[in-house]
């Protein structure tokens, strides 16, 4: 008998979850140290006069990490909800992505080439996996915390394009890694289905629990199944349309 609820709420092992939990509360940091209301008066170049920029790149952050965590959750009864919100959740990391890398073009700077020394420090980085036994909450936090320690150097550097060049490949891996979940659910849902997929083989089950039992197809040996048409009740191959055996009842 087939299971009819997938496995569900495992996020908080996933490299991209701590990445994306790296991303959100340094994102906070970021718009706390470098963009105020007027940074003019500090010789800086970004003016908000409104915190628009603040709170849209930390909005983003924050919806990167949510939906990797509903999407999780709701994978119980949804794969196609699942792929959606991790699709959702790639969508709004690029879109900070897309802030930062604005942020560097506005201080007249370029980002990193991928061929330079920095770029290729912080790609080299590797996760840890992640130690988790039954206090999940506060465990992953620390394992979030430990991972960043990783990329301290630059993330703690006082030059706000610093910062955000090591972001943006923070970012990017993070996007890759959400990018192969989704192929990954994709193929897991072709192969097993889905919620309603299982549901329907559940029922399908518990009504022929209580069936005489069925004859074997004459042309596949499988099962059969009780079926009706305008002529009256018959046997039909389960396989049916791959098979079109059947029997009289």
């Amino acid at each position: 008998m087939s299971e009819l609820f997938d496995k569900h709420g495992g996020f908080r092992k996933l490299h991209s979850f701590t990445l994306a939990t790296i991303v959100q509360f340094e994102t906070l940091r970021f718009c706390r140290r470098f963009l105020t209301f007027d940074h003019r008066q500090a010789g800086e170049k970004f003016y908000d006069p409104k915190g628009r920029q603040y709170d849209q790149m930390t909005q983003a952050a924050r919806s990167g990490r949510q939906n990797i965590i509903e999407g999780s959750e709701r994978s119980a009864t949804s794969k196609d909800t699942e792929m959606k919100l991790t699709d959702v959740a790639r969508a709004s990391l690029g879109e900070l992505r897309g802030d930062y890398e604005i942020l560097i073009i506005d201080r007249d700077q370029l980002p990193w080439s991928v061929h330079s020394h920095e770029a290729k420090a912080v790609n080299a980085i590797s996760l840890d996996t992640p130690p988790f036994s039954d206090d999940l909450v506060h465990e992953s936090a620390k394992h979030a915390l430990e991972q960043r320690k990783k990329y301290a150097r630059w993330l703690d550097a006082d030059d706000a394009v610093v910062v955000a060049n090591a972001m943006l490949i923070i970012i990017s891996r993070a996007l890759n890694m959400l990018k192969s979940q989704i192929e990954a659910q994709g193929k897991a849902f072709e192969e097993t289905g889905g919620f309603s997929e299982r549901l329907m083989t559940k029922r399908i089950e518990a009504r022929e629990k209580n069936l005489p039992p069925s004859p074997d197809c004459p042309l596949c040996n499988r099962a059969m199944r009780r079926r009706k048409s305008a002529k009256g009740e018959f046997w039909g191959c389960a396989e049916f349309p791959a098979c079109k055996g059947t029997r009289p009842v």
